[in-house]
């Protein structure tokens, strides 16, 4: 069965991004941790960016599915484009967008956790929620793997990791891997 992994960068104070749902530019890509992310997760890397990188025709790693919700998949929309991984399947989760402005992205209007369970049966690598705190907290239940990228910053204010209701759950540290330039991978799992 295919696993849910939702692999985010976050600030100290659990923020994936800026209040406004803008594109952070506090996270660190560079150092030894971007140099560990473009080996072991190419695949996150978006399209346009891939070919400057060496990365056009890596392998996938882990993931051939993304998920987005419609506020993370407007941060590439603000730029011009409609779909920023090209290289995976794409489905983003929206009421309000009824109408994929790109044949390559899959909209989706019904239940995330069902979807989820849908795609969890099917054959293929890996699902990635990539940001959105809102849809992190609805597919919640469904989250096989946390990867927590953490970053030395403190943000005060933004996105949370999770945006939902209170709902404490414990989980298992199964891996912590620290990178010289002040960045924690932090791998969880389900108890």
């Amino acid at each position: 069965m295919r696993e849910l992994t939702y692999l985010i960068a976050s600030t100290i104070d659990g923020r994936i991004t800026v209040p406004d749902n803008g594109n952070p530019d506090f996270f660190r890509h560079d150092g030894d941790h971007g140099e560990f992310l473009l080996a072991e997760y190419p695949e996150i890397i978006p399209t346009h960016a891939r070919s400057s990188l060496g990365l056009a025709d890596a392998p996938h790693e882990h993931f051939d599915t993304v998920l987005q919700g419609r506020g993370s998949w407007e941060i590439g929309m603000r730029c011009g484009i409609t779909n920023a991984y090209r290289h995976l399947r794409s489905i983003v989760f929206s009421r309000s967008v009824a109408e994929s402005p790109d044949p390559s992205v899959e909209f989706v209007a019904a239940d995330p956790v069902e979807r989820v369970r849908e795609l969890k049966r099917q054959e293929g690598a890996g699902i990635w929620p990539c940001g959105g705190g809102k849809l992190a907290a609805a597919l919640r239940s469904e989250i096989d793997e946390l990867v927590v990228k953490l970053h030395p910053v403190v943000a005060g204010a933004g996105i949370p990791m999770f945006d939902g209701e209170f709902l404490p759950e414990h989980l298992a540290l199964t891996g912590a891997r620290p990178f010289a330039d002040g960045i924690v991978h932090l791998t969880y799992a389900r108890r």
